[in-house]
């Protein structure tokens, strides 16, 4: 298959324009489109959607876009094995994180490394909703969960301990527990579909944080908001230690229950598909983020 085409085909998709997507590779109008035409004849299928004033995917088009990004990844992977690659690493690089999280500790770090890799453009996807990496084309993902997925592959970046939180003025209202099954008589704030939450002591498994079981009158579907309600004095919350660390050190939030944690498997883990090749600009975004964030976290020196 001519990579060539596919490179024309993705950077079209990518820019829903192929007169655009052609001039970045020297090719005038009438040679993107004979290209395009060509590889789509070769497949069997229409990529692109075509009118007078617009471009968009198809739904093979859609289906087929993973397809190609990869065939281009290892096509880069093997060319820099022979030592043929490019001097430094370049293209777009697709990476979904949790909002919160990249607020914190990823967007104040970006313009380091854009200076450090020009080449590179960054193209982020930041919700608390997690996204499909493969359907959404993503090269990179973050995620604070235990890593499940089969179809995936992941590095450590670090811990992602979870401890319980209230503000000094609820505690001074409501009282202070002093063990898990105290929770019972205090505001927890939850997730809508949370469960019950284990939660490990000095001598193992000691209760746990069910807010189906309290006087739950506050559910929300974000974890920052959640955050933002208990230092306002709504209840007791969950919360990751990188989250918060910040409010214990400055007295806007004080640790409930101190000598427990939550107990589950939850690290924060960057993802990749396992069948994809490791590009180099996932292989140099991963290894910046190892190095500013996951070699001594800030929340975990405090």
């Amino acid at each position: 298959m001519d990579t060539d085409s596919l490179r024309l085909f993705v950077m079209a998709a990518e820019k829903l324009n192929i007169s655009a997507a052609g001039r970045e590779l020297g090719l005038a109008p009438a040679v993107s489109s004979a290209r395009l035409a060509k590889l789509e004849h070769s497949l069997g299928a229409d990529l692109l959607h075509r009118s007078t004033r617009k471009v968009a995917l198809s739904l093979e088009g859609a289906e087929f876009l993973p397809f190609a990004r990869e065939i281009l990844a290892q096509e880069e992977a093997g060319r820099a094995a022979l030592g043929q690659g490019q001097a430094a690493p370049s293209g777009k690089l697709r990476f979904t994180a949790p909002s919160t999280f990249a607020q914190l500790y990823i967007a104040p770090i970006l313009p380091v490394f854009l200076k450090q890799y020009p080449g590179i453009t960054l193209d982020l996807r930041l919700s608390d909703s997690r996204f499909d990496l493969i359907e959404g084309s993503f090269d990179l993902a973050l995620r604070n969960a235990a890593l499940e997925d089969t179809s995936l592959k992941g590095r450590k970046l670090a811990s992602d301990r979870r401890i319980l939180c209230a503000s000094p003025d609820y505690l001074a209202e409501h009282g202070t527990p002093l063990h898990p099954k105290d929770l019972n008589q205090h505001d927890l704030i939850a997730f809508a579909d949370q469960e019950p939450r284990p939660l490990t002591g000095p001598t193992g498994p000691s209760g746990v944080y069910s807010p189906r079981d309290a006087r739950s009158q506050l559910i929300m579907d974000d974890g920052l908001s959640q955050k933002i309600a208990t230092i306002a004095s709504a209840g007791i919350s969950i919360n990751s230690i990188w989250s918060v660390h910040q409010d214990l050190l400055a007295g806007r939030l004080i640790r409930v229950l101190p000598d427990y944690h939550v107990a589950d498997d939850s690290v924060l883990w960057l993802v990749y598909p396992k069948a994809n090749v490791l590009s180099a600009k996932v292989r140099v975004f991963i290894d910046f983020l190892l190095e500013h964030i996951g070699r001594n976290p800030a929340w975990e020196q405090s």
